[in-house]
């Protein structure tokens, strides 16, 4: 069943409001009194326990009033001091005082959108995509570290779009630039801005620019910026309307100090947002799928210092064979085939004594598991009719040293779990994981940000 009791509630406050605001006590308490009681029926069906925090708060609010005007009412023998007390305590106290909770409430929900721990990514980390470096070396980089350089008309970038197919790393040079940047980092998506509450969102778009200006220098990351502002149409509603609105004001920094403050947007769908907030954004950027040197270069970065067999040949091979594949599919990729020596060791059925890097060596003092099964003629087969205690298979083999027993024998047989070394990553790993892999970006969609870069933006 639908909850209509909150909606209800928020419109009788509103005209408890308007008639608080009009001296009308008597009705306003009476309004306020209604309010509350169909704020407690709803507050019993909702389901959400963020957003039933939220109403019970504004509950304590509107009965903090209603028990104000109560008070009043009951002097009924001093209405002028009553309406001189309500003056006093509206016109002097009230504005102030709720303004300030009102935006210390707002700015509490934007706090949690301050990186206050720098992400650790650094440009060396970003494979590729010199030109959105670049790009946002001068508008963040330059005027920090040389502000010499940025006079008369020359000014750094205010607003910077990066747009591309999903997981080409536009995020992740968000996170490069918020750990290269000595500049507080907002972090922010249309879930920390949209709000139920009418006039709300518009609210805390105001504040958010106010806090950045405040603590410039100073950048806004918005992700999925076109979930907020999409093109205008006759079937949106007002609450949205008022948030592009908010956002076009504020980035277009009229009446207001906009210096120091960069806008970084990132979206997967460019055309869809509004052409009023596209023209604010005075850098476009393409952030394509990566070509094969990035591919290769991601690869790398990828593996770490994963132990592996993987020469310099092999990754110029990988890479050429994952054509079409953004960034977020080279990193499944390599973690997939990461798994695979895993995998390996709970399919064997023959450990071999190896040294730390797996090299199978006679007498070795750890353990990894053999792909062949068995590995050599001379390893003795488990047969049906073996016991569990059969010397044959306890013993190792005579050859080459080999222990039949699989990956959770190891305690029973006496060798601890610190003594397992799983395989190197070899290109026989990827090889096999590269036969099940699809990329996740239809080539057919390229053609659309092909065009919109032709049209608005710039290749990165």
């Amino acid at each position: 069943m639908e909850n209509t009791f909150i909606p209800q509630a928020i419109e009788i406050v509103k005209q408890a409001i308007d008639e608080d605001n009009s001296k009308n006590y008597q009705e306003a308490f009476r309004l306020y009194k209604k309010a509350l009681e169909h704020f407690m029926v709803g507050v019993k069906y909702e389901k959400n326990p963020t957003s039933k925090d939220v109403i019970m708060k504004r509950v304590e609010g509107y009965m903090t009033r209603a028990e104000q005007l109560r008070g009043m009412l009951e002097k009924e023998n001093a209405p002028k001091a009553v309406a001189a007390a309500v003056d006093v305590d509206k016109g002097e106290k009230d504005d102030d005082d709720e303004t300030n909770v009102e935006k210390a409430k707002l700015r509490g929900v934007l706090t949690s959108a301050v990186v206050t721990e720098k992400p650790n990514v650094k440009w060396d980390d970003v494979a590729g995509l010199d030109a959105a470096k670049e790009a946002l070396k001068e508008a963040v980089i330059l005027p920090a570290r040389f502000p010499q350089l940025f006079t008369g008309k020359r000014r750094p970038w205010k607003g910077i779009l990066l747009y591309g197919p999903p997981g080409t790393g536009k995020s992740y040079l968000a996170q490069a630039v918020a750990t290269e940047a000595d500049a507080t980092f907002f972090a922010v998506s249309s879930s920390s801005l949209v709000s139920k509450w009418q006039g709300e969102s518009e609210k805390l778009v105001k504040n958010l620019f106010e806090m950045a200006r405040e603590r410039k220098p100073a950048i806004i990351f918005i992700d999925e910026i076109d979930s907020l502002c999409s093109s205008r149409s006759e079937g949106e509603s007002d609450s949205t309307r008022r948030i592009k609105n908010e956002f076009l004001v504020q980035m277009q920094g009229v009446g207001n100090n906009h210096d120091g403050v960069l806008v970084l947007g990132a979206t997967n769908v460019p055309w869809e947002l509004d052409p009023a907030m596209r023209r604010r954004f005075e850098k476009r950027i393409y952030i394509p799928l990566p070509e094969v040197p990035a591919r290769k270069v991601m690869l790398a970065i990828h593996l770490g210092d994963t132990p592996n067999e993987l020469s310099d040949a092999n990754f110029t091979a990988i890479a050429e064979k994952t054509e079409g594949c953004s960034g977020s599919d080279i990193s499944v990729l390599v973690r997939d085939a990461l798994m695979v020596p895993l995998r390996k060791c709970q399919q064997a059925q023959f450990f071999t004594p190896c040294d730390d890097k797996a090299h199978p060596i006679r007498n070795g003092p750890f353990l990894t598991p053999c792909e062949d099964d068995p590995p050599c003629a001379y390893c003795h087969m488990k047969l049906s009719s073996c016991r569990p205690t059969c010397s044959d298979c306890q013993a190792p083999c005579r050859r080459c040293g080999a222990l039949r027993m699989q990956l959770y024998d190891l305690p029973g047989r006496g060798f601890s779990d610190e003594k397992l070394r799983p395989p190197m990553v070899s290109m026989d790993d990827f090889i096999r994981v590269l036969e099940h892999s699809t990329a996740t970006v239809a080539s057919a969609e390229l053609s659309h940000f092909v065009k919109w870069t032709q049209e608005f933006g710039q290749d990165g």
